[in-house]
This record gives structure tokens, sequence and C-alpha cells, in this order.
């Protein structure tokens, strides 16, 4: 990934997640199943204007034109997609990421799902938990305790064993996420 100035990386790293999803939901929107639920979450955030741009990335336009009616974050997070698109050389590291930001909402539904018996959200989960345990460390540690997620573990303390404190406030967002899902 190109060095870019300190507050685009810092922007970048907190939607490294959904930068992701959108590449690969531009490939194959049946891999990210979630999309549409973080998107609608976005949008509830007041997130519109990036909504709608990976919308019109999502409908294949990839015209730089459209950064000029985005806020400088939502321009940022728009340009890595369309970057990753071009070249997924230059796609943000999944590892760097792994702050919560964008990623627990988007785990939390596919465990969410798996655990309520969808076979191609626990499909995907295990995919998903093959790539982790590929990237090693926290990433490896998170598809560690997928399972357990799945099957109901909420011991935080327990999960969080082992992790860095960027991984433990993943799996802590992610425990949050579910706790809402739980509750609905």
């Amino acid at each position: 990934m190109p060095n870019l100035p300190e507050k685009e990386q810092q922007i970048i790293d907190a939607h490294t997640g959904l930068i992701h999803r959108v590449v690969i939901a531009c490939d194959n929107r049946d891999k990210v199943p979630d999309l549409e639920n973080i998107l609608k979450q976005a949008q509830d955030n007041g997130w519109n204007q990036l909504v709608a741009a990976i919308r019109r990335i999502l409908a294949g336009e990839r015209d730089e034109a459209m950064l000029r009616e985005l806020d400088e974050e939502d321009s940022v997070i728009v340009s890595a997609i369309l970057r990753g698109l071009q070249n997924p050389a230059t796609l943000p590291d999944l590892q760097q990421g792994a702050d919560g930001a964008m990623a627990a909402p988007g785990i939390a539904a596919m465990i969410n799902g798996a655990r309520r018996g969808n076979l191609e959200t626990l499909q995907l989960l295990g995919a998903m938990a093959q790539q982790m345990l590929q990237a090693g460390g926290d990433m490896a540690r998170l598809a560690g305790i997928l399972r357990p997620l799945v099957q109901g573990e909420r011991d935080a303390d327990k999960l969080t064993e082992g992790m860095s404190a960027k991984g433990e406030k993943l799996v802590l967002a992610i425990l949050e996420e579910l706790a809402k899902l739980d509750s609905h």
C-alpha cells in the first residue's frame, strides 16, 4: 500500500473492513452477505453520501469525479475502494485495520446468522476464519474463537485471552454488537 499522509492512513485503518467488503462485493456480491446490513447501519449513522457513493461503485461506476461530492473522510474511503478495485495490492492490511470500527458489526452479523442456522453464512464464516488463520496474530486468535461465539460463548475474559489490546478491542466490539443482535 502506498505511503499516505497520517490522517488519510488513520481514516483507512478505521474503515479497512468496509473497504475490503466493498471490493470483494464488486467481484462477487454473494461473498459479502452482510454488506447491505453494514450499509444500512452506516446510513442510519448519517453516512449518507458515503453509502450513496458505495452503491454507485457496486453498480459499476468507477469515475473519480464522484469524489468531488464527498467530504474529506468519505473521499479517502472511496478513493481506497477505487484503488483496491484497480489494484488489490493497494488494499489496506486487514491486520492493521482490526480496531473494530467497521469490522465488528459485519463479523457479529455473520456470527448471528450462523448461530441462527444460516448455512451460507456459516460457510462464509469458515472461509473467513481460514484467511484470519493465515494472517496470524490477533486475527488467528479471532479465528479460533469464532466457533465458541457461534455456540453462544460471551465471556470476554475467556474470548480475549492472549490477545493484544487492539485484538481485545475488536472482540469487545463484536460482543457489543452480538448483544444488540441477541436482544432483537
